[in-house]
């Protein structure tokens, strides 16, 4: 029993210690290379948003009515003034071609009205005549000229009523204009709000969204693309200027796209405690579409005072851990490297943050794997277990 008992003793114990080990989480040790002979932007922080067209309008109709014809549909490209959709007009029309004719009828009223006049002007001459010669009285001849004032003055009034029918007619041309949607701007219609028949309104009709008031489509120019996102108040001073970022949809994760911080709103939400944020995307492509989910990482670039490679050759490459790997033991910074369940405590020199890594100088390899979060208590070396092993 006892030589047995010493032949299991090793093997035991060593089993009673591997259960007591700690239990830790592994993160491997990453190296960026940099391409391009430059150092890569470090960056400063992540947010998420939504592609948004920087100018985008609710096109809707100015004036009630059914809707007679729509000349677009999801994905049609409009240029700046083109009819896009019309409402029924007949009734308007009818109106107008009244005015016309009420046009026309005051021209001809005029002409009477002219000759009128003119005749009693030359009654008026030919009494002032014979007044001279008294051959007439001068009750006539202020009768005459009685006439003759008349006569002027209702050519003015058929002037004015001539004003006041091409008034009516613009009046009638600018509500049959009024029946047609015009784009106001060049570009795609993301969504379309309405179909041949309905009833709209410029305040909107039931069922229709307050927002949305009289929409019949909605216009976005997808040549200016962006991402409107929203920082929290405690990282918004890390925002600089028109700081570079890195932008990437869910829908298509190993793309990256180029951006620029192009506006931090001049107000606040003081119920979130968040400020919204604009950050243009700088090479956007087909892939892109308006209201798809997109996450931002700004970038500060390396001081001009860090060194640059020479023309052409490469920089060298960046090695990062995860910031909880680090920790402090007398005054250095430390990290706990774990090689076949044991783990060792390895000294590092740090370089810049990024994120939640931290580029270390020396002190550890790519591929090598460290605790993240490493318990008190270690000793070096020190039994580990890995969690999920």
């Amino acid at each position: 029993m006892l030589a047995a008992g010493a032949a299991v003793y090793p093997s035991a114990r060593a089993f009673v210690a591997e259960r007591r080990a700690p239990e830790v989480d592994l993160a491997p040790v990453t190296q960026v290379v940099q391409t391009g002979g430059q150092p890569a932007a470090v960056p400063v922080l992540v947010a998420t948003g939504y592609v948004v067209a920087r100018h985008s309008s609710e096109v809707g109709v100015k004036t009630g009515g059914r809707l007679a014809s729509i000349a677009f549909e999801e994905g049609t490209r409009v240029r700046k003034g083109s009819v896009i959709a019309q409402l029924e007009h007949a009734d308007i029309e009818a109106q107008l071609e009244a005015a016309r004719r009420a046009v026309t009828e005051a021209e001809a009223a005029l002409v009477q009205m002219m000759a009128a006049r003119d005749e009693d002007v030359r009654n008026v001459d030919r009494q002032r005549a014979l007044a001279r010669d008294g051959i007439t009285t001068t009750a006539t001849l202020t009768a005459a000229e009685a006439a003759a004032a008349v006569s002027t003055a209702r050519v003015a009034s058929a002037q004015a009523a001539i004003a006041t029918a091409h008034a009516r007619v613009r009046v009638a041309e600018e509500a049959l204009e009024n029946t047609n949607v015009r784009a106001p701007f060049d570009g795609v219609v993301i969504k379309k709000r309405a179909e041949v028949g309905e009833t709209v309104s410029p305040f909107g009709v039931a069922g229709q969204a307050s927002r949305e008031g009289g929409a019949i489509a909605t216009i976005a120019d997808l040549g200016e693309l962006e991402v409107q996102t929203e920082v929290s108040e405690n990282s918004v001073a890390k925002l600089t200027g028109t700081m570079p970022a890195e932008v990437k949809l869910q829908a298509y994760q190993d793309k990256t796209y180029r951006g620029r911080l192009r506006q931090i709103f001049p107000s606040a939400d003081r119920a979130k405690a968040i400020v919204e944020v604009r950050v243009s995307i700088l090479d956007a492509d087909a892939h892109v579409k308006p209201e798809m989910t997109a996450s931002v990482t700004f970038q500060e670039p390396r001081p001009a005072s860090e060194s640059v490679p020479a023309k052409g050759a490469a920089a060298p490459p960046a090695i990062l851990v995860p910031k909880r790997a680090v920790v402090t033991a007398n005054g250095q910074s430390v990290v706990w490297v774990v090689r076949d369940s044991t783990a060792v405590r390895r000294p590092v020199t740090l370089g810049r943050d990024r994120l939640d890594q931290v580029e270390v100088a020396s002190g550890v390899l790519p591929g090598e794997a460290v605790i993240v979060g490493p318990p008190p208590g270690l000793t070096d070396p020190a039994p580990v277990r890995v969690k999920g092993r």
